[in-house]
């Protein structure tokens, strides 16, 4: 359960960090990365959503037996982001440094996974007694 709990804790509190700034820096993407964001409510709405899940994620590390459920769509919060940058950069339309980001978030997913398995009997013995 501890190494749930840590798993959990990491995540969330990296993806604050990283998501947290991208609310500040709307124009400068533009300008680094060129052509400029044209949808902002996708941006803004993605930055929202992918933020949410950070919380959910702190949330499940206070007491992973409990909130074991949610453990298979923050799965699927992972390794969906995972594989559609892994497409987009098959397909030549993103950078190779793109795929930084998204390889630390596909193996957060693997965690993710791995501390599914690892909570089974501890979420059994709660929904039991």
């Amino acid at each position: 359960m501890k190494f749930t709990k840590i798993v959990y804790w990491a995540a969330g509190i990296y993806g604050v960090l990283v998501l947290s700034p991208l609310y500040f820096i709307f124009h400068m993407i533009g300008v680094q990365d060129p052509p400029p964001i044209t949808h902002p409510g996708f941006y803004y709405g993605f930055v929202s959503a992918g933020l949410a899940w950070q919380f959910a994620f702190l949330v499940i590390a206070t007491d992973p037996a409990r909130y074991r459920p949610l453990m298979i769509p923050s799965i699927f919060e992972k390794w969906s982001y995972g594989v559609a940058i892994l497409c987009l950069f098959l397909q030549r339309r993103i950078h190779s440094s793109d795929l930084a980001l998204a390889g630390i978030d596909s193996l957060l997913g693997v965690l993710f996974l791995i501390s599914f398995f690892a909570t089974r009997a501890k979420f059994t013995q709660s929904a039991s007694g």
